[in-house]
Parts: C-alpha cells; sequence; structure tokens
C-alpha cells in the first residue's frame, strides 16, 4: 500500500498547478498596440467562455485521475489502472492543446502541468510491466 501511494503525489502536484492563477492563458486586444495577457487557473470559467476549452477539461481530468487513484488504493483492481491510464493520456493530449492556438496561449505552469500527467503515465506504465498488468 506504500507504494501505491506514492502514485498520487504527482496527481496532487499537478491539481496544486491547476489551482494555480497561473496556467491558463487569455490574451485580449489592445487598442494602443500588444495584446494584454492575463492568466487564470484551470478551474477558472472565463477561459472556457473565451473558446479555451482545454484548460477546464484537464482539470477535471486531473480530478478523475485522482479519484481513480484513490479507488485504485484501496480496491488494487488492474481494470482501475487502465482506466487510469486512459484519462491520463486524454488530460495529456488537452493539457497541449492551447498549443494549438499558438505559444502565447502556453504558459510555463500550463508545460508543467503538461509534464506531471505524462510523468504519471510514463510511472504507471512502467509499473505496469513490473507488476505484470
Amino acid at each position: 500500500m506504500k507504494k501505491r501511494l506514492l502514485y498520487l503525489i504527482l496527481p496532487i502536484v499537478t491539481l496544486i498547478l491547476e489551482i494555480l492563477p497561473y496556467g491558463a492563458v487569455c490574451n485580449f486586444a489592445n487598442p494602443e498596440g500588444d495584446p494584454w495577457r492575463k492568466t487564470f487557473s484551470y478551474f477558472d470559467l472565463t477561459p472556457f467562455g473565451y473558446a479555451n476549452f482545454a484548460p477546464f477539461l484537464t482539470a477535471l481530468a486531473t480530478c478523475v485521475i485522482l479519484i481513480l487513484l484513490f479507488v485504485y488504493l484501496f480496491t488494487e483492481k488492474p481494470r482501475t489502472i487502465s482506466v487510469t491510464k486512459a484519462f491520463l493520456c486524454i488530460g495529456t493530449v488537452l493539457s497541449l492543446c492551447p498549443l494549438f492556438y499558438g505559444i502565447n496561449f502556453f504558459s510555463v505552469v500550463g508545460a508543467l502541468i503538461s509534464a506531471s500527467l505524462i510523468a504519471e503515465l510514463v510511472l504507471l506504465l512502467v509499473a505496469a510491466k513490473t507488476q505484470g498488468e
């Protein structure tokens, strides 16, 4: 159980990064020249309202991942890890979607969120191979 408890560290770090108000980026028009760059929490609905859907959906996927890992902590069902890996793939793709708008819509915190989701996916893949799941 102690080893499985370590699986929760990266999703908790990801969730903390998503709560910070520096992840999701919106660029607003400025009549004086350069656009205003505003950053928001991944849970804030302002970017969602401006058609930047990916941060909020990534935050929801991270919450589902955390819940699934808590379930796995107590049940040890391999199916739970398989579903968690699928949600990690979805969350990783969603976290990289703001890059479709351009690099100006991506932040360092967004990159850290993507990196932590990828790291958790790699951790679960390696753990599944060693355990034969």
